[in-house]
């Protein structure tokens, strides 16, 4: 089932454009670092082998806000 803001009351339709616009907001200001943090991971992978995922998860995991996470497990995504 889809969500169709247009059934929606505006104050809930509002909430909702309004964190859209904030997510989009933090997602332009942080896509850079969030590659560069991707590659740092990244280059590591050669060096620490069989090891790297486990590694991998342990940065990502110490990264805030949840939606910088994302974005660079997406960015690392990309990459493999």
């Amino acid at each position: 089932m889809s969500l169709n803001l247009a059934n929606m009351p505006k104050d809930d339709r509002q909430v909702i454009e309004d964190e859209k616009a904030r997510l989009f907001e933090f997602w332009q200001l942080n896509l850079e670092r969030a590659k560069g943090e991707a590659g740092r991971i990244w280059l590591e992978k050669d060096r620490r082998k069989g090891k790297w995922q486990d590694w991998a998860a342990e940065q990502i995991d110490a990264l805030n806000p949840p939606e910088y996470q994302s974005m660079v497990k997406r960015e690392l995504a990309r990459m493999g």
